[in-house]
């Protein structure tokens, strides 16, 4: 039997889930999964003998999914906690199923532009975290000397833009810059994410002003999108360097993401709820909690996004939650801050517009936990697996509920999902074994703050 302890296995067991839908790499089917010190240790047939004493919560139907791990969040702590914060920020993602976030550079004050920013950050979030947190750096005109310090020091990658930001003390790389950023992260292997839209496509379309929709959308044109990943392909071919393409929304640049991914270029993709759920054609005038950049383009376009995720070329779905106060909302789009709300939301919205597409809640664990998981290295999460952290989301994918913004965590509450009737309601999140959202109710805070794994 080997030593006392590896022979005494079983009595180490201290929690027992049950349900008919548990979701696995390998299929949903009826099953048990034990859990020893937070990790899971087995997925065994749904009527194997729970060890004796040991607790055991049996969920019935509701499906068992892996906890989501979204890796595009703007928390906005410190220095824009008005927008949002740690507290809100990993509330609202607990309660929508949510395990593991990974916070955007920017929109904070300071930005993660440096180490000392990185720490300062790190501080800020250790007592609010009710999920696993984990931090991207970010590449800026002048920082290319704090890239590999920041590296070290454990962010995930190096986010940057191709055109204005938003806020300035977040500033867009030129192509020289970028050249000179991505060079620096690839020779220490690292990952670049891009905000790829070409600021000369922007500068030469209509400037958006008033409160129509149809004229935000003619400023952020596909061409500026498909222009910027056909030139970040490039650059990326020349350095042999990784890099991640941010919150798709031009289905034209598809063709282009698989070409360069069948010949060996290292580039990955996401796309975000908002852009497979809504539709430009949907929108009413002076509606700016839809207004986002790169836009919620046409439902044809939407259409196309969902048949690259279908075959490959999209291989995540993550939130892009970027909120702010309803002060920056104002009805005029061109001055409205653009970001949408959705932390919370995400997991019911693309099942209720998968399982229409005939998708399955396999297929949803995999774009929403697992991939987003390996993108950053993370795998001790995103699947239901001996090894992994024991993180779940418990969904009763029948059940349907309406949007209510009074309802949500997020510090502000706007979002561009009120009113809507979503299936999948949530019913606990588990994180590390322990359940940390009962129907709504959040415990206090028990995540933990990532780094990098070498």
């Amino acid at each position: 039997m080997g030593s006392a302890r590896g022979g005494d296995r079983v009595s180490e067991i201290d929690l027992v889930l049950r349900s008919t839908r548990v979701v696995t790499p390998r299929g949903t089917r009826p099953a048990t999964v034990t859990v020893r010190d937070g990790k899971i240790a087995a997925v065994l047939p749904h009527d194997a003998p729970a060890p004796a004493g040991v607790r055991v919560e049996d969920f019935g139907d509701d499906a068992l999914l892996p906890g989501l791990v979204d890796t595009h969040v703007h928390v906005n702590d410190p220095g824009r906690t008005e927008w949002e914060g740690f507290w809100t920020a990993t509330r609202a993602a607990a309660a929508g199923g949510i395990t593991t976030l990974v916070d955007m550079p920017l929109n904070s004050l300071p930005p993660t532009t440096t180490e000392a920013g990185l720490h300062t950050k790190r501080e800020v979030a250790r007592t609010k975290a009710h999920i696993d947190v984990g931090f991207w750096g970010g590449a800026v005109p002048g920082n290319v000397k704090d890239l590999r310090p920041l590296h070290d020091a454990g962010v995930f990658g190096f986010k940057c833009f191709l055109s204005p930001s938003g806020v300035e003390e977040f500033p867009q790389l030129d192509q020289e810059q970028l050249a000179a950023a991505l060079g620096e992260i690839a020779g220490f292997g690292g990952l670049l994410i891009v905000h790829a839209e070409d600021p000369d496509h922007l500068a030469a379309a209509p400037q958006p002003h008033g409160p129509k929709y149809a004229d935000f959308l003619a400023s952020r044109p596909r061409a500026s999108e498909n222009d910027a990943i056909a030139g970040l392909i490039a650059l990326a071919r020349r350095l042999d360097a990784r890099v991640h393409i941010l919150h798709l929304s031009s289905s034209d640049a598809l063709p282009l993401i698989a070409a360069a991914r069948a010949e060996g270029v290292r580039i990955t993709v996401e796309t975000c709820p908002h852009f497979l759920t809504l539709t430009a054609e949907e929108i009413p005038d002076g509606a700016t909690e839809f207004k986002c950049c790169p836009p919620i383009r046409e439902a044809a376009n939407q259409d196309a996004l969902w048949r690259g995720l279908a075959d490959g070329t999209i291989d995540c779905v993550v939130s892009d939650h970027s909120p702010s106060t309803a002060e920056l909302k104002t009805p005029d789009f061109g001055d409205a801050w653009g970001g949408i709300s959705s932390l919370q939301l995400g997991l019911p919205a693309i099942w209720t517009a998968a399982r229409e597409r005939g998708h399955t809640l396999q297929d949803v664990a995999r774009w929403m936990a697992a991939a987003p998981a390996a993108l950053v290295g993370l795998h001790d999460k995103g699947a239901i697996e001996p090894g992994r952290d024991a993180d779940f989301a418990v969904l009763d994918p029948e059940a349907t509920f309406t949007v209510d913004p009074a309802g949500l965590q997020h510090r502000n509450k706007i979002t561009a999902y009120a009113g809507r009737t979503l299936h999948g309601v949530v019913r606990s999140t588990w994180l590390r074994g322990r359940r940390i959202n009962d129907g709504g109710t959040l415990s206090e805070p028990s995540g933990e703050l990532l780094d990098r794994r070498p």
